[in-house]
């Protein structure tokens, strides 16, 4: 909401901010919870019955309940299913539609200016923790393929970004698809890609 700093708001302008003020303290509290997470520190780990929980509500929400889980055991594993996005896109599609009617029901309870400046304070608060933790991941495992380390941080950044527009619309975190995508990260996995029948997590 653009204003004259010398100028009263206006009785409408108070409504609509005491209006967004819920989302915007809902984003403003998952950006501190994904500053915190221990991004990367688990990779290539048996998969816990935690994870495969996670993972299966994540599947089930999506649309794709007969997915199975595949463990990744190296970054190497992971760049190769890294490449399966290329030519496999069914699950790029589904989360696309998730992500557009996200952004719709978001824009509902943020004004477009709010909602760009919350979803950059979340980039400002995590994307040095991310870049950070992707380095010290490639360190132990000796990986320095740049362009891999790219494409890790780029996913989690991402799958923050849908998390918060989850959060902004005021979504069940019980049962969004990209909240548990986010708490795959949590537990420092990389869930790399949909290829298939196969979801790949490293």
């Amino acid at each position: 909401m653009n204003q004259d700093p010398q100028r009263a708001p206006t009785d409408q302008e108070l409504e609509l901010l005491s209006q967004e003020m819920p989302a915007l303290a809902r984003l403003r509290d998952f950006a501190r919870l994904a500053e915190s997470v221990q991004w990367f520190s688990d990779l290539g780990t048996p998969l816990r019955k935690s994870v495969r929980e996670i993972a299966r509500a994540y599947l089930d929400g999506l649309g794709f309940p007969d997915v199975h889980m595949a463990r990744l055991h190296s970054w190497e594993e992971a760049a190769a299913a890294g490449e399966s996005l290329d030519w496999d896109t069914e699950g790029w599609e589904a989360e696309e539609g998730l992500r557009a009617a996200l952004t719709t029901d978001a824009l509902e309870q943020l004004s477009q200016e709010a909602l760009e400046v919350g979803l950059a304070y979340l980039f400002s608060a995590i994307e040095d923790p991310i870049r950070q933790a992707v380095l010290t991941a490639a360190a132990i495992w000796g990986e320095d393929d740049e362009e891999l380390l790219a494409a890790a941080m780029g996913s989690a950044l991402q799958a923050a970004h849908c998390a918060a527009l989850a959060v902004v619309a005021g979504e069940d975190d019980e049962t969004h698809p990209f909240i548990h995508r986010f708490r795959l990260f949590e537990r420092g996995r990389w869930p790399v890609s949909l290829a298939g029948r196969t979801y790949n997590i490293f």
